[in-house]
């Protein structure tokens, strides 16, 4: 990695280390990579020789197509809990937020987002800065984008925008940037498109910086959210008994579209009191005690927005509420 990484808080961030590669990316030879960097200069103004010379730096890695096929979310809900759910996380995500109470109050309070919910997303996706990959992201969009079919169209588009980010979207050379195996960057792992169109230099210094400003980044995190629809204190899940004769219900998706009374009514019964016309949907879960059954509202929607997956927003959401018990009784 090129550029220092200086942790900006007290639970320390550790360098990452980008992976050695085995083979560079022949980009004067490859019809694709000079088809690319041609459509880059015809469409979006860019020179093609510079992009050319940028793609010539990546290297396209086998380990990154082998963790494309096996994503966490994979796992079962009893697996794939103990991953994030630890003593270790939530300590980690208390002492977080204690050491940055104002900053991440006051992006709560701006951007209308429940200041615990922004805590565990920096605690899911790097444990608060710790990791935040260990591949260059410039290999992961090339390897993905040109050798990756099944998403390769998705991946070349997150390769343009990395293109076309700029000095104020991104405070390093894109051939220095470190993130994860799919290209995501920063404490908040933010893909180059998410980085466009919602991270936010919460600092004021004319540049967004997604691995040294706590504030570019909580502000990025939150500003997520307030796009997406979160709402601010309303429901997130709620654990649901099922009566013995409830009707059969196989929700397509989380978009919530039930109201609560007529769950009531077809043998679903939250665990907590909620409003008889807020929305919700059903989701089971594979738990370590067997099947669980969860009634999930709007905002486990907007966190899924994050990752399409609902074991990553349950993590979020189970996180957010260990952080918030552990700071309830300070002084605010």
């Amino acid at each position: 990695m090129a550029f220092a990484f200086t942790p900006v808080s007290s639970v320390d961030a550790a360098n990452a280390r980008p992976v050695k590669s085995k083979s560079p990316v022949s980009s004067t030879l490859d019809p694709e990579y000079v088809a690319f960097a041609r459509k880059l200069q015809s469409e979006d103004g860019l020179v093609e020789s510079d992009v050319l010379a940028t793609l010539a730096k990546a290297k396209v890695q086998q380990s990154i197509l082998d963790a494309m096929s096996r994503p966490a979310e994979a796992k079962p809900w009893k697996d794939y809990r103990p991953i994030f759910l630890t003593d270790k996380r939530r300590d980690d995500g208390i002492a977080f937020y204690r050491a940055n109470r104002e900053l991440i109050d006051r992006a709560a309070a701006e951007f209308a987002v429940d200041a615990e919910v922004i805590v565990a997303i920096i605690g899911v996706e790097t444990s608060y800065g710790r990791n935040f990959g260990s591949y260059k992201v410039l290999d992961a969009l090339v390897t993905l984008g040109f050798h990756y079919p099944p998403r390769a169209t998705f991946f070349r588009g997150e390769l343009r925008q990395l293109f076309l980010l700029g000095d104020t979207h991104m405070a390093y050379p894109i051939d220095e940037l470190v993130g994860s195996y799919a290209g995501a960057m920063g404490w908040g792992q933010f893909i180059p498109t998410s980085v466009a169109n919602f991270a936010r230099d919460y600092d004021g210094d004319g540049r967004i910086d997604l691995w040294n400003s706590l504030p570019d980044i909580v502000g990025s995190v939150a500003n997520y959210f307030a796009v997406h629809g979160w709402e601010e204190g309303q429901p997130v899940a709620a654990r649901a008994s099922i009566r013995a004769d409830a009707r059969e219900l196989k929700p397509d998706g989380l978009d919530p579209v039930y109201p609560i009374e007529q769950l009531k009514k077809w043998g679903y019964l939250p665990s907590d009191p909620i409003e008889p016309t807020e929305l919700a949907t059903l989701l089971r879960l594979e738990g370590a005690q067997g099947e669980e059954s969860w009634l999930t509202f709007h905002n486990f929607y907007v966190i899924s927005r994050y990752n399409r997956s609902p074991l990553y927003s349950m993590a979020v959401w189970q996180l957010s509420r260990e952080i918030a018990a552990g700071v309830a009784g300070d002084k605010r």
